[in-house]
């Protein structure tokens, strides 16, 4: 598959879009191919990363198209609706999960006469009181551990024509499923967040990536123990090698690592067929935390080999004497060598050659800090370092638009900047800069939702909980995106040839 291409859609080129090349022109020009111009921006010589206004215009409050609530603010000819809210009704006839969370379109197919798109969404819930695990149709652990099950998992939503279809479980017994990635053949690596060793009465482990696929029957429920137990956020698969790139979310020792399959190319279940996993190491230096990164700051990288993947926790201690205390196995193996560290790794997206990793605390004040990697050379760069929470606070998930926008899910809190209190989406011009896409607008009664058919328990002011899971159609048209609290996805779609995204 060429590096240019969306895994679901093998015609698409960015260059067969046309886009125009003057300098009039440089906001629709691909993000991604537009990195040189960070070289050149004034925010360069404070090394941070700056806040311009949006290339879509002001953001206001619009109303979903399926509830007439104004969940979301957005810019000017933007619309959504909303679906998959926690409690709703599934196709197996149980409530949808809460905590939505990581997800990726893995097929989108011809019906009929209708285009029709399926995600993976991630539920991001540790141990609860289902015993049935929602009637996924695939269920890693069944036991219980202190009297609660393991109720993470995921769901698949089928998204036709514009409108959204229906729900199905797919993988259940999981725990803290937070974020994953879509891999170039059609299917989910769901992620397990967690770091501990704890065992539940079927004495299973958890900390594993699980592979989902488009059709939830096809999925096994078993993990990929080869890519290592750790607390895992993201994964993004390099298609030109089969080289899938992790990241790990343990505030302060937090390694970047590879899975080097044995088959390639790849298909539904060969990751688990074996493969070698690696720690990345600054290139001549050991044990370097990069995570006070500034913009252009920059590192070659080389790889450490993880003899035990399923190494349990424990104290990391580097060639130079650098200890961290209770660490994840392949952490301590690969800190042991000279690995890097960085502060939290979260999203991380693939585009065009490069992969794109956010350090969610990392930065010059530990808000955020984007790093691209240049596969070809290992060249690891810091592209967006935030000094203000208002230019950026605490980016979690990302994406990349099939026009090459790079997108950021903040997880900060909340911001209060010109358009009031909200979490954000936030967008990167092609200087580089950062704007305000979209804002959390969730403050509903319980009146409002039971008219709407919605659980009244979800009433509240939300507007400060956490964006995830964007990403978009192979096609560009449609953004999708949940809202994890109280548990929401939007498909968003208006005029994207305004700005890079």
């Amino acid at each position: 598959m060429s590096q240019q291409q969306h895994p679901l859609d093998p015609h698409f080129s960015p260059s067969r879009r046309g886009l125009l090349r003057s300098a009039s022109a440089a906001a629709a020009l691909p993000f991604v191919a537009s990195l040189g111009a960070l070289h050149a921006r004034e925010a360069l010589a404070a090394g941070n990363t700056a806040l311009i206004d949006s290339p879509y215009g002001p953001i206001a409050p619009v109303n979903d198209l399926t509830t007439g609530l104004p969940l979301l603010q957005l810019p000017p000819g933007f619309s959504y609706k909303s679906f998959g809210w926690t409690g709703d009704l599934m196709s197996n006839g149980k409530p949808c999960p809460a905590a939505h969370d990581g997800m990726g379109v893995v097929a989108s197919r011809r019906v009929g006469r209708s285009t029709e798109i399926v995600l993976v969404r991630n539920h991001e819930v540790g141990t609860g009181s289902d015993a049935s695990h929602f009637g996924a149709a695939a269920v890693y652990d069944t036991g219980t551990s202190s009297g609660s099950f393991s109720n993470g998992g995921t769901t698949n939503l089928v998204f036709r024509d514009g409108n959204w279809v229906r729900i199905d479980a797919n993988l259940g017994g999981t725990r803290t499923n937070c974020a994953g990635g879509i891999t170039p053949w059609g299917s989910w690596l769901s992620c397990e967040e967690v770091g501990s060793d704890s065992l539940s009465n079927a004495g299973r482990k958890h900390g594993y990536v699980f592979e989902c696929a488009a059709d939830p029957a096809q999925t096994t429920g078993q993990p990929i123990v080869g890519m290592g137990r750790f607390a895992h956020e993201a994964v993004a698969i390099d298609p030109a090698s089969g080289i899938a790139y992790l990241t790990e979310d343990s505030s302060g020792k937090s390694g970047f690592y590879r899975y080097i399959p044995e088959v390639h190319p790849g298909h539904l279940g060969s990751l688990a067929q074996g493969g070698r996993l690696q720690m990345a190491k600054v290139k001549g230096r050991n044990n370097v935390n990069i995570a006070p990164a500034q913009l252009d700051q920059a590192y070659e990288l080389e790889w450490v080999d993880i003899a035990n993947p399923d190494q349990n926790r424990g104290n990391a201690t580097g060639p130079e004497g650098a200890t961290i205390s209770s660490a994840a196995g392949p952490f301590v193996q690969g800190w042991a060598q000279g690995a890097l560290r960085m502060n939290r790794g979260e999203g991380i997206w693939y585009f065009d050659g490069k992969l794109y990793v956010m350090d969610t605390s990392g930065g010059s004040i530990n808000r955020g800090a984007i790093w691209e990697l240049e596969l070809a050379s290992q060249t690891l760069t810091c592209i967006y370092s935030t000094a203000s929470t208002t230019v950026g606070n605490m980016g979690d998930n990302l994406t990349v638009s099939p026009r090459g926008g790079l997108l950021i899910c903040e997880d900060g809190g909340g911001v209060t900047d010109s358009f009031g209190f909200g979490e954000r989406l936030m967008g990167l011009a092609s200087e580089g800069d950062a704007y305000i896409f979209a804002k959390n607008n969730y403050n509903v009664s319980a009146a409002q939702l039971s008219a709407v058919g919605k659980r009244s328990s979800l009433a509240g002011d939300r507007r400060g909980t956490e964006f995830c899971g964007a990403c978009f159609d192979p096609s560009g048209r449609y953004l999708f995106v949940n809202m994890q609290t109280p548990g929401i996805s939007f498909a968003i779609t208006g005029p994207w040839a305004k700005g890079p995204l």
